[in-house]
């Protein structure tokens, strides 16, 4: 017999260590704990679950306990609990949990993988009837027997994350008012606040009332089955029900009680195979701290995509295969009411908090296809480089079409190292229908490199003015009457050149800036004017992004 491998908890990274296990070593014995009722489940669905998006509830079931034994050879313990380790004796203790049956289970590997529980601080009235988490497929079956049972027409959704924003949309689609409530002054934390605006837009065009800025004091019930939730702001929120999605915390109890180490974030730690402090013991998925590959250091990650992967490398460190996992971009995508939000790598104000001051920003908005053909839709996308050399630090996208595309190959060419060189180079699929012949991503490499080079220096739409600041908006007269920046003189991008006169007595006077509607003819008129010898910074992202971000 071979060894004997205990495997603490299913879901992402469990079950993918112990099938990747199995096609490793046909010899092993391998046991899988799972605490709760199902082994291996789609718990991104389940706000969609939720709102009937997806109609069959089996559909989010991934494997069943009857598929890992026949398929895979895999002793799966449902309702079992594993609630200590004796790692000098190379044991644990579990627990059944429907008859409380105790017995020592011994191991010659042990791998962790206990996930991360729904953060439910100790606020006043969190205990009360219709306060829900989701992370569960029994938590989502009492959601939605609240909802009928008690004919819910107002919700108030605490927590303005991914999970925030999706039950959001789905509890709209079920007819109920909805309600954000979050801490900071944006929605979707890890996005940089001026990209979230676009978010929060959208959410407000399908009824979804925000309350930014403003943290949770407490809950009190009202007359009938209603609940008032109160704010640090003073402000009172009626709701027939309240889901909390203010993040997780990892299930690190276990480990922590065996004397593992631990992070600093309270992440169980683990080396680049996933290996704990003791030989004999790996950990994987939401419960371990992992490096980010941008900025270093460890952190949290709570990602299905990552949790299989750090499971696949387990099982090979395990089955005596050099594998590490790399760490993490952050790569993650949201759909919210049409929209499709998606991020990789470093955000600027996660730079900004790191100490990092040495890159370049810039903001484009293309068409998720070529514009000829019909129904092009923009994507807003913001690029972060190195000023120096151009490498890729993180990029963040936003449209109805085509963004997470674009996030994902941004993400490739992040996990090589890649530049904005890259980008521009890129060989890309091209049809009208899927992009152009200068692609997203081409474009903003394009764009990027050509900060990097020096032909087009940039300014952003949050950096300060002073008295000699000069604008030049180089749209159209009919573009210029419907808005344009304060004190912004009207240079249409044709007119340029026979107005050098007055573009140099402008930038002598000051700091010129020139800016269009989202940056490409601000970039024309630069180049004109830098050959001319006059200074000037073109607006990234143009008009549409200075509006964003100030508003």
């Amino acid at each position: 017999m071979g060894k004997r491998i205990l495997i603490v908890g299913g879901v992402a990274g469990g079950a993918s260590c112990a099938t990747r296990l199995r096609r490793l070593d046909e010899t092993a014995r391998i046991v899988l704990f799972e605490r709760g009722p199902y082994v291996s489940f789609a718990n991104c669905g389940l706000p969609y679950s939720i709102g009937g998006v997806i109609e069959e509830e089996k559909k989010l079931f991934v494997a069943d306990a009857a598929t890992f034994r026949d398929r895979f050879g895999i002793d799966v313990r449902v309702e079992t609990e594993v609630v200590a380790i004796d790692r000098e004796a190379r044991q644990v203790e579990v627990r059944h949990l429907p008859t409380g049956e105790m017995r020592c289970e011994p191991y010659d590997a042990l791998v962790l993988s206990p996930g991360a529980s729904p953060v439910r601080p100790p606020l006043p009235g969190i205990d009360l009837p219709g306060i829900f988490t989701l992370r569960t497929i029994p938590g989502s079956r009492s959601i939605k027997a609240w909802i009928t049972r008690h004919e819910a027409r107002r919700a108030v959704i605490v927590g303005a994350g991914f999970i925030g924003l999706e039950m959001a949309e789905n509890l709209v689609r079920l007819g109920l008012e909805v309600t954000l409530v979050e801490m900071l002054d944006q929605v979707m934390p890890p996005l940089d606040r001026e990209m979230a605006r676009e978010v929060e837009r959208r959410l407000e065009a399908h009824g979804v009332k925000l309350a930014l800025g403003d943290g949770v004091a407490g809950f009190h019930r009202t007359p009938g089955h209603s609940l008032s939730v109160e704010t640090t702001g003073g402000r009172s929120h009626e709701a027939d029900l309240v889901i909390l999605s203010i993040g997780v915390r990892p299930e690190s109890a276990l480990a922590k009680a065996a004397g593992l180490e631990r992070g600093e974030r309270g992440g169980i730690a683990v080396d680049a195979s996933m290996r704990t402090s003791d030989p004999r013991i790996w950990a994987v998925g939401d419960a371990v701290e992992v490096r980010d590959r941008i900025l270093g250091g460890t952190g949290l990650l709570p990602l299905a995509g990552p949790a299989n992967r750090q499971g696949r490398v387990a099982a090979e460190s395990i089955a005596g295969r050099a594998s590490r996992f790399p760490g993490v971009l952050g790569t993650a995508a949201c759909g919210v009411f049409g929209l499709e939000v998606a991020l990789t790598g470093a955000s600027e104000k996660a730079l900004r908090r790191a100490g990092v001051d040495d890159y370049e920003v810039v903001y484009l908005r293309p068409g998720d296809h070529a514009d000829y053909y019909p129904g092009a839709r923009p994507i807003t996308l913001k690029l972060i480089f190195r000023r120096e050399g151009g490498r890729l630090l993180g990029a963040q996208a936003i449209g109805e079409a085509g963004a997470v595309r674009r996030i994902d190959v941004i993400a490739t060419a992040l996990a090589f190292g890649g530049t904005v060189f890259d980008l521009e180079e890129s060989e890309l699929c091209y049809a009208p229908q899927f992009g152009s012949a200068k692609d997203a991503v081409n474009l903003a490499g394009m764009t990027a490199a050509a900060v990097v080079r020096g032909d087009m220096p940039v300014v952003q739409w949050h950096e300060p003015e002073g008295g000699a600041t000069r604008w030049v908006d180089v749209r159209s007269p009919d573009e210029y009457r419907v808005g344009h920046l304060p004190g912004a003189v009207n240079v249409p991008l044709e007119e340029v050149r026979g107005r050098l006169d007055e573009l140099r007595g402008l930038a002598g006077a000051g700091d010129l800036r020139v800016y269009c509607a989202v940056g490409q003819r601000g970039y024309l008129a630069t180049r004109i004017l830098l050959q001319h010898g006059i200074a000037v910074r073109n607006l990234t992202g143009g008009y549409f992004m200075a509006s964003l971000g100030r508003s």
